[in-house]
């Protein structure tokens, strides 16, 4: 079997890992394989098969991809919806469904598995990968502030009115919606509510203070290629593998919409993607750039 390699290192480091390092810097929580899927895997890889002059690129995905009789082309959930990757693939394009193929999108992972040790092939038992593939083994906090030394600075956790709780070390340790390892207690479990980089402070709260009530997101796409007219309803995901939470989409301008939540989420991370589902179909996603309490939208 012939093996072609591709350097896209120049272009990896400056919209994948200046990226994962950026956003970091400004105080959100980024998700380097969508990025990584945008401009560089799906992009350079079907570039090259079709230059060999290849029918189609499979790729070893968990997701499912459907056309409908108008031609069409949908994307659906994996059958294993522990192993299912449709969070990250929602940016892909009619032409680039049109020539992808994902053969283990029916399969269960212990299938697979079953089907590598049947034909004899040495990763049959390899462990799932964990983690961001370019960090290594070592933390991706070290990894940012090798590249940001300033977001390793301690400074002060107050609450939402002010109050100083305690010492952070360091923002990069952190992320929004965080319980976890904060360092400070109070009558009710505290969250990380805000990183404010301009005072180097971590601002945390109660659960009943991260009462998110709406997002905006850009860099929009939707899978049919078409932008919606009007709003619609629909489920969406904030985190990878997340819960998912009934909502109403309002398209704005310039690759924008506003999510409206009817169910509230627990946290909104600014730099993650959310993702719109209806049923296992993927109708499309965007990176959050901020979260918002607005009053609740009422549906007749």
């Amino acid at each position: 079997m012939p093996f072609y390699p591709l350097n896209v290192q120049k272009e990896f480091e400056r919209v994948v890992i200046n990226y994962f390092v950026d956003e970091y810097a400004q105080g959100r929580t980024p998700n380097p394989c969508l990025e990584c899927n945008r401009y560089v895997k799906f992009r350079h890889l079907i570039a090259k098969a079709r230059f060999l002059g290849a029918d189609f690129l499979a790729t070893g995905h968990y997701a499912r991809i459907e056309r409908d009789e108008h031609g069409v082309f949908h994307l659906h959930q994996a059958a294993d919806d522990t192993k299912d990757q449709s969070y990250v693939l929602y940016m892909l394009t009619q032409e680039q469904l049109g020539y992808l193929l994902f053969p283990l999108g029916r399969l269960r992972k212990t299938e697979v598995r079953e089907l590598a040790h049947a034909f004899g092939l040495p990763v049959a038992g390899v462990p799932d990968s964990q983690g961001t593939c370019f960090v290594g083994k070592g933390a991706y906090t070290d990894f940012v502030s090798k590249r940001r030394p300033g977001l390793t600075v301690p400074g002060r956790i107050v609450d939402s009115r002010g109050t100083v709780l305690g010492e952070h070390q360091g923002l990069l340790q952190y992320t929004i919606g965080q319980r976890r390892g904060i360092g400070v207690a109070g009558p009710e479990p505290f969250y990380v509510l805000r990183l404010d980089l301009e005072r180097n402070q971590l601002v945390v709260g109660t659960r009943d203070e991260m009462g998110f009530t709406a997002l905006i997101a850009h860099q929009v796409d939707f899978v049919s290629g078409v932008w919606p007219a009007q709003r619609f309803e629909c489920e969406v995901a904030v985190r990878y593998r997340g819960t998912r939470y009934h909502s109403e989409i309002e398209p704005l301008n310039d690759g924008k919409v506003r999510v409206h939540f009817a169910d509230v989420p627990s946290a909104v991370a600014p730099g993650q993607a959310v993702v719109f589902y209806r049923g296992d179909e993927v109708l499309g996603g965007g990176t959050i750039s901020v979260a918002e309490n607005l009053p609740p939208v009422v549906t007749i």
